[in-house]
């Protein structure tokens, strides 16, 4: 599939790569198929990719793995929000958030209270909004990022 995108330029999804929201992301329940993309241009080890609607090219939502600034991030997500994206399996299941990039890039958060949860084999998701735990909204991650690019 060739998408136009805003961010990218003109690229080639593989229709293997295609990930259905049945129920679109929070704000956008009309936004059904998506594509993860990688900047190939960034060099610098950067963790960020863009959820990219398909159903709307230029619309990119930047996410990341929250692991990598948040190790210990488990979110307990009620089995009955994720039973239309199949029966989830540990080795199979992708757990991205949404990422803010401010123009002032120090106060960069993460949202761990919405994860994005991914049946990678049966390439459907779902956005969910956790109402257990402590998972903070802005979560700031620059920080974290900076020491994790300098080897601390």
């Amino acid at each position: 599939m060739e998408v136009n995108t805003r961010l990218f330029g003109e690229i080639t999804i593989d229709d293997e790569k295609i990930i259905e929201f049945p129920g679109g992301i929070v704000g956008f329940p009309d936004l059904n198929k998506f594509a993860i993309v990688h900047d190939v241009e960034k060099t610098d080890g950067s963790s960020l990719s863009f959820l990219l609607s398909l159903d709307e090219p230029a619309f990119a939502l930047p996410v990341m793995d929250p692991h990598i600034v948040k190790p210990d991030y488990n979110p307990m997500v009620e089995e009955d929000l994720l039973t239309h994206i199949g029966k989830l399996d540990p080795n199979e299941t992708i757990v991205l958030v949404t990422v803010t990039v401010p123009h002032e890039i120090e106060k960069m958060t993460v949202n761990l209270m919405a994860p994005i949860i991914i049946n990678a084999k049966m390439r459907k998701g779902a956005q969910v909004i956790l109402t257990e735990g402590e998972n903070e909204i802005h979560f700031p991650v620059y920080d974290i990022l900076a020491a994790a690019k300098e080897g601390k």
